[in-house]
């Protein structure tokens, strides 16, 4: 017999702000089916407020204020069963997250966990890899967010290792991440990567997806470390504004995208990766399967 039931994943980023609505779809002796049927995004970039002034600016709290109320009628309405909110980078900074994420309780009764950078990376890891890899391959695993970083190595289908960076693309358009920042995490993945004798990228992150559709490769086949590089100078040789009225890039993607490439290219050329696979997974996607899987280890128990 087949059972659908709506799960919600909220996703607050230090870029943006997303709702990944998704289909659990299960049927009797059969794999279990995870379809998306919805995703809002709402570019807040809090990373611009909190990295700078160390905080979220009363403007940027409305903002957060009306999208939750926005996503607890989206919740209601769709008919979801449960859902989980997790906030990365910015929220971890901001000295004042704490009364915001009362105040969004209160108001709209969604509850915000505030995950560190390693729970983060774990979740994402724990997106459904294994239908994307050779499990006879290594791969550096790279999800650019607005304030981090998360690295996993995965070898023979294995997770091996796993770090958070806060190497992000609001961090870099604001010109505050450290050289010794970038030299720690050059060391990383040479000292992670290096016992490897080859190795491919696997890239997550809103960016990355956008160049991946702009390739036209089809899904599962891979983007160059030459086409990336050339992609990479293609866009320094066009304007903020030329990117958007000329590359068709929205506002908020069209200063973003230079950093996210900088990241991808630096993770290739440090581990000797010459290709990058771009599945469509990130944290959203993480927060579905694990909720799903933590409701079915529970009835299990």
């Amino acid at each position: 017999m087949l059972k659908i039931q709506k799960f919600a994943a909220i996703d607050i980023g230090s870029n943006a702000v997303r709702l990944l609505i998704s289909n659990i779809i299960e049927q009797d002796d059969t794999q279990v089916i995870f379809k998306k049927n919805s995703l809002v995004r709402v570019p807040i970039r809090l990373g611009a407020d909190v990295f700078l002034k160390g905080e979220i600016s009363e403007y940027n709290q409305e903002r957060m204020l009306d999208t939750m109320k926005a996503f607890s009628l989206l919740i209601k309405s769709h008919g979801v069963v449960r859902y989980k909110a997790c906030a990365t980078s910015a929220m971890r900074e901001a000295n004042n997250s704490a009364p915001l994420t009362e105040k969004i309780l209160e108001t709209t009764g969604i509850n915000i966990e505030v995950i560190d950078g390693e729970e983060e990376a774990a979740i994402i890891a724990a997106t459904d890899l294994q239908s994307f890899i050779n499990p006879n391959k290594t791969y550096l695993y790279v999800d650019v967010g607005g304030g981090s970083t998360e690295f996993s190595v995965i070898h023979n289908g294995e997770k091996k290792v796993s770090r958070s960076f806060k190497i992000g693309t609001v961090r870099l358009l604001n010109d505050i991440v450290k050289s010794e920042t970038w030299q720690e995490l050059e060391r990383w993945i040479k000292d992670n990567t290096g016992q490897y004798e080859k190795i491919e990228l696997i890239g997550s992150g809103g960016n990355i997806n956008k160049i991946f559709k702009i390739s036209g490769k089809d899904v599962g086949k891979p983007l160059t470390y030459f086409y990336l590089t050339s992609y990479y100078k293609m866009l320094q040789n066009y304007s903020y504004e030329e990117r958007i009225t000329k590359l068709n890039l929205n506002q908020d993607r069209a200063d973003v995208i230079i950093p996210a490439t900088r990241i991808y290219l630096s993770a290739m050329k440090w581990s000797g990766a010459k290709d990058i696979y771009v599945p469509k997974i990130g944290l959203s996607d993480g927060i579905i399967k694990s909720m799903y899987f933590e409701t079915v280890s529970s009835i299990i128990v």
